[in-house]
């Protein structure tokens, strides 16, 4: 099921023309998708492009700290905390396949 659209997106005009080349194998995926979810390939191709652009997008937002929120993050950047007796020794170990 596709997630909830907000009103502005369900009376949205779609006036503009969005064209790719995909593999076949590629097409009768999608359409096996859509047609699980009830939704013909355009429309499900659309939310899935929607849904990955904004899950881009969120990820790289940038955040707005006060004065003090910065100064503690940089301290902390700048005194990484020390590394475990445990982390070094699972660093030094040998990997199962190399062993």
């Amino acid at each position: 099921m596709s997630p909830p659209r907000s009103a502005a997106q369900k009376t949205a005009a779609k006036d503009e023309v969005i064209q790719i080349r995909a593999p076949r194998q590629a097409k009768v995926l999608f359409g096996q998708a859509a047609a699980l979810r009830g939704q013909k390939l355009s429309e499900f191709m659309l939310d899935c492009a929607y849904r990955q652009a904004e899950a881009t997008l969120l990820d790289q937002r940038t955040f707005f700290v006060d004065e003090e929120a910065h100064a503690r993050f940089l301290a902390l950047l700048d005194a990484p905390p020390a590394i475990s007796t445990d982390a070094v020794r699972r660093l030094q170990r040998k990997a199962p396949w190399e062993a």
